[in-house]
């Protein structure tokens, strides 16, 4: 079973309690999703292998840590999936990016995709696979899907907002991947909206409605 961890870093809890004022401008939304977005990266990636390599410094030569060559995907589920993207990226500037285009129907809520792309090597590489909001977990179980269907085997899941729901949905349809979550709310609304939540990322990520 995959792990499920939800941040308690104070940095985090308070850049989560920024982007849900109604009153944080676009810029500041965007600037927080990608700085929200490092600082779980920075946790996400803790497990990445190290392997040693001798190396010269100006006194001696030593022997250090670097990583194993373990190759990395970023994968968006667009289109708010992207603000966090830029984040990852500054910790793993190497990694490449993917994307899964998937849209929730609004009258059955059910996610229908339109896009999918991946990198070739996609079935070699680490992946996280990055969304805002997990609400009812049907986007993200399909994005999981797809990507294995594309050959991914290694994923993460790494959102801001999570729903009770949506944690057990993606849980339950991918017990092999772990989820990472900035904050877990109390529970979906009638419009399977995440309560309190932050409204739709999307739009205030990019100024829509």
């Amino acid at each position: 079973m995959g792990k499920i961890y939800v941040f308690d870093h104070p940095l985090i809890q308070h850049k989560v309690a920024l982007l849900r004022d109604e009153n944080t401008t676009t810029k500041d939304f965007r600037d927080l999703a990608k700085e929200i977005g490092m600082l779980m990266g920075y946790e996400a990636t803790r497990e990445l292998e190290l392997k040693k390599q001798t190396i010269k410094t100006p006194m001696c030569e030593t022997e250090v840590n670097v990583l194993a060559g373990e190759d990395i995907a970023i994968v968006p589920i667009l289109r708010a999936g992207l603000g966090m993207v830029d984040g990852m990226l500054s910790l793993v500037p190497n990694a490449k990016v993917g994307h899964v285009g998937l849209y929730r129907d609004p009258e059955t809520h059910k996610p229908v995709e339109y896009y999918c792309k991946m990198p070739q090597d996609i079935d070699k590489r680490k992946i996280f696979i990055v969304d805002p909001m997990l609400a009812t977990g049907g986007s993200a179980a399909d994005a999981v899907s797809l990507v294995k269907e594309k050959g991914g085997k290694d994923i993460t899941f790494m959102c801001l907002i999570a729903a009770p729901e949506g944690i057990k949905a993606l849980s339950e349809a991918h017990p092999d991947v772990d989820i990472y979550i900035a904050a877990k709310d109390e529970r979906l609304n009638e419009n399977a909206y995440i309560l309190p939540g932050l409204g739709d990322a999307g739009d205030r990520l990019y100024g829509t409605k």
